[in-house]
Order: structure tokens, then sequence, then C-alpha cells
């Protein structure tokens, strides 16, 4: 290879690698009736708040109760309300229940023949684990980097620099991919490292798109760095 070929191909992991069978929606729906209340805050509250806890919690669960409950207390209702629906939230959610996006496992059963592979997600590590568990691809990857927990969450660039250390790679040979702009294209461009896009819908042609990535994918079927590299040389 030469010095500016790709080395290392990093991923996110949900909603670019993987989904829920069940959305967060249905679950939450869920656990509204188990615990026996009306709903007290939408699905999107509480992925509009998930990184805000990433820092100040020990585990998922704990994120779940103390945003849950935030989220409860800032509708009027009881805290330990919210308290008990992110506890039946976490019986009702099954981290192995999730099935890989079109393409992945074919394109990741290539690069890593060729590449070195890291994975840099923001999550729990045991929860993150048994969804790479459920797919059956936790041997495909030389590095996990658990952002949030191990290390500060992305955007941030010290998991994406954590990985690149571990693949003993340069940010320079490196590319990430990912479905979020401000998450995955933003914290590989402050480590310097190529950004590849994967929306989860496709983007209007007009729609601005900030920061911007360097290469925009329908899906990860086909998906080869080495022609990204080329194209961006």
């Amino acid at each position: 290879m030469a010095s500016t070929d790709p080395a290392a191909v990093l991923f996110d992991l949900d909603d670019t690698l993987c989904r829920y069978r069940r959305s967060a929606g249905e679950v939450l729906t869920v656990a509204f009736e188990r615990v026996g209340v009306e709903p007290l805050f939408e699905p999107t509250a509480y992925y509009d708040r998930y990184d805000e806890y990433l820092a100040s919690s020990a585990d998922i669960h704990e994120l779940r109760a103390q945003c849950f409950g935030d989220l409860a207390a800032e509708t009027g209702h009881d805290r330990a309300m919210g308290v008990a629906v992110a506890q039946a939230f976490a019986e009702e959610r099954d981290q192995r229940a999730v099935d890989p996006l079109p393409g992945v496992p074919l394109v990741l059963e290539e690069l890593c023949e060729r590449y070195r592979l890291g994975l840099v997600t923001n999550g729990d590590p045991a929860m993150q684990r048994r969804k790479l568990e459920g797919l059956g691809l936790e041997d495909r990857f030389d590095t996990l980097v658990f952002a949030g927990y191990e290390t500060a969450p992305k955007p941030d660039a010290k998991p994406f620099s954590i990985a690149l250390e571990a693949l003993s790679t340069p940010p320079e040979r490196a590319c990430h991919v990912g479905n979020s702009l401000s998450s995955d294209v933003a914290g590989a461009r402050r480590a310097g490292i190529r950004s590849v896009w994967v929306p989860d819908e496709p983007p209007s042609r007009d729609a601005g798109r900030t920061p911007t990535p360097d290469a925009v994918l329908e899906s990860l079927e086909g998906f080869d760095p080495g022609r990204l590299f080329d194209e961006l040389r």
C-alpha cells in the first residue's frame, strides 16, 4: 500500500451496522403500560438527552434512571415514576434483538481481510457487546472503544484517537463510517479522519450538511475504502 492508502476503517454501531427489531417508541409504550401510567414523554426526548448523561452514569441502567426521572419531573410528574418506567424499559429491551443493516455482514467479512477494523460507539460496554454477540460480529473488529464510558463520548476526538492508537494507524490512513453528522462526522473531522456518512434516510439534495462528510453512502453494500481514498486524493 502507498502511504496514503487506507489501513484502518472505524465504524459506529447503532443505526450504522445494526438496528433494534423493536424501536425505542415501541418499548417505551410497553414500559408505560407496565407501570400503569399515561406516556410521560416522547421517545425523542430520551434520545435528544441521551448524551447529556453519558459522563455522569456508570452504565445504561443508571443513565436511563437519571434521564427518565428528569423527564418525568420536568413534565410535572413524580421522579420515582420515571425511574420505574426506566426499570420496565430495561426489562423489555433485549440488547441481542438487533438486525444488521443491508450489506453489513458481507462488507465486514470482506474488509476485515484487507484492513484493520475498529468500532467506536457511544454506549454502555455490556450493552454494546451484547448487540455484537446478537449480530455474530464480535470477532470482526480488532479494537472496540466504548465512548462515554471508557473515554469521552463522540464527537470528542479522543475515542477515535484511542482506536487508531490500538490499530497502529495514523489518522490520514483511516476513515470512520457512521450515521450521525453531529457525532460521527464531527468527531472524525476533529480526529483528522476521513468521514463517511450513512444517513438513516436519503437526505434532501438541498439540505445542509454540517459538518460536511467526505463521502455519503446510501448503504454499506459494496463499500470500498480504497476507492474512497482514490476519489479524495
